[in-house]
């Protein structure tokens, strides 16, 4: 019977030239002679263990590495090593609160601190867990110093993820980062992780080759070469990414978020794989899970306004106004550039004002927008709006005049001004700033249809009021509401047949416009005979 020094001697020899495979079953002939060999169990469990952790083989091996462990741990009940292994075991099989159980286990019974609560800071990550995570690793340091790089490494990632606008965290994970490269050489299980990283290199050539047939838009090729490359790695979080961006190019949704899932449970802090997870959530109109996804990102970063944005803008589309409008002020609040929560705001005052129907927080919206980029004349133009729903003129008055000394050729200002002044009862300013309008613009229907509403029912110039409407229709050929008012002007006149027209016309294109109530329309019809 050999001795266990025989024993390893002998697997050693088999791992150190790659033949794990002859080591496992030379492990098996000896155990079903020593079942009660609990070293061996152990030893077993371990070469399963590495060939299942094997970047260059995609199979499953670790129930068989658990088996193993299990039957060790059956005589081996006060080793704490054996409860770290089983936890590692069922880390990487993804029953991460069983993991997390046993390194606890471990833990109560003496096990190495630092590896096990780095382990438990790995699986907190896994479930979504960050701050938790981070908890967990600052008290793995506590308890080593040179052998630290991979937890070092960890902190670095949670850290700018979490606290990526704080000056001071940052420079913290910076800290984490040059500890993580210092602490290298110390670091055995370290070393081996930046191992099996650099063995992207082998596959470089094949994800070039990809990435060209990508540009090229053959993507057919592209997803044959990144198959190929997580056949032959399939550890690595970043290919799964990118075979999932190829299959949404190409509307394969279903297909793409396997990948970006997948991407997601190798790496938690995977973010190509949550960003291209949203957007093939978006673009099947999966609106709930997109959601879910966001949330789940902001969760990583919290402090991240343009996740805010787009939650904000998904629960908008859902009719989840409050919601929307919760999101779009946190994307305010954190204001990452001036421009840009300029347009944040606007559509927040955009909602209030149209949706909510809250003008006075509009107004405030609009305000903020202003304050963020005072020369967009698009904000003087809703702000203008806003007092004029308030019926504030005088404000709304005050924001008009200002944006003319910016764009004083503005058609749209000057008809913007044109219904304040008409709004107001002042109809000689009202029709200068229609005409300015239409001068500056020949082909802005609004002026002209709202000019011959005037003409029409303040004035009772009836001809220049179809000459108007007529103008606006020309500009616009799907302008329901001036072939409306063609029909009334006609009636006015006594011309019926015209009028029975453009009702029938402006019917006809309001059922694609919506702009009028059809019931209206259709009365007016009806009334020009009876």
């Amino acid at each position: 019977m050999k001795t266990d020094s025989e024993i390893n001697r002998k697997i050693n020899k088999l791992t150190r030239s790659g033949q794990i495979q002859k080591a496992i079953e030379y492990c098996q002939s000896i155990l079903m002679n020593e079942p009660s060999n609990t070293s061996l169990c152990v030893r077993l469990g371990d070469l399963y263990m590495d060939w299942h952790l094997d970047v260059y083989q995609a199979k499953q091996y670790i129930d068989e590495a658990i088996t193993q462990y299990q039957r060790a741990a059956e005589s081996l009940i006060d080793d704490p090593e054996i409860y770290y292994k089983i936890g590692f075991a069922f880390y990487h099989k993804g029953e991460l609160d069983r993991a997390i159980n046993y390194f606890n286990l471990a833990l109560t019974k003496g096990a190495n601190k630092a590896q096990c609560h780095y382990m438990i800071a790995q699986s907190l990550k896994k479930k979504d867990r960050y701050h938790d995570a981070l908890d967990e690793a600052n008290e793995a340091l506590k308890h080593t110093l040179l052998r630290s790089s991979r937890i070092h490494y960890l902190k670095y990632r949670l850290l700018k993820a979490l606290f990526f606008k704080s000056f001071k965290t940052k420079i913290q994970s910076k800290i984490d980062l040059l500890l993580s490269i210092l602490t290298l050489p110390f670091d055995k299980e370290a070393i081996k992780d930046v191992i099996n990283k650099v063995k992207i290199i082998t596959i470089l050539p094949s994800l070039l080759y990809a990435c060209k047939y990508y540009i090229l838009k053959d993507y057919e090729s592209a997803i044959v070469i990144y198959s190929e490359a997580i056949d032959k790695m399939p550890g690595f979080a970043p290919l799964y990414s990118l075979l999932g961006d190829v299959y949404r190019v190409v509307g394969k949704h279903e297909e793409a978020i396997v990948e970006y899932k997948m991407a997601r449970w190798i790496d938690s802090l995977c973010f190509s794989a949550y960003s291209g997870l949203v957007q093939a959530y978006e673009e099947m109109g999966d609106y709930d899970n997109a959601i879910i996804t966001y949330k789940k990102f902001i969760s990583i970063h919290p402090n991240n306004a343009v996740l805010h944005s787009n939650v904000a803008n998904l629960y908008f589309m859902k009719g989840e106004i409050e919601e929307a409008v919760s999101h779009y002020q946190s994307a305010i609040t954190l204001n990452p550039k001036h421009d840009w929560t300029s347009l944040v705001a606007q559509t927040l005052g955009y909602i209030q004002q149209n949706v909510t129907k809250n003008i006075q927080a509009a107004i405030s919206s609009f305000h903020i927008a202003h304050l963020l980029a005072p020369k967009e004349i698009d904000i003087y133009i809703s702000l203008g709006s806003a007092f004029y729903d308030a019926q504030d003129y005088d404000n709304a008055l005050i924001i008009y005049r200002r944006a003319l000394e910016l764009e004083p050729n503005n058609a749209k200002i000057h008809c913007n001004l044109g219904y304040l002044h008409w709004g107001m009862g002042d109809l000689t300013e009202a029709i200068k700033e229609y005409k300015l309008s239409i001068k500056n613009d020949p082909n802005y229907d609004i002026a002209h249809n709202n000019l011959g509403v005037i003409y029409l029912d303040d004035l009772a110039h009836i001809t220049n009021a179809i000459e108007c409407f007529k103008h606006a229709a020309e500009a616009n050929p799907n302008y329901a509401l001036a072939y409306y008012n063609l029909g009334r002007a006609y009636a006015l006149k006594g011309e019926k047949i015209e009028a029975a027209k453009y009702y029938q016309l402006a019917y006809d294109v309001n059922s694609i416009t919506e702009e009028i109530d059809p019931q209206e329309i259709q009365e007016r019809l009806n009334n020009l005979f009876d």
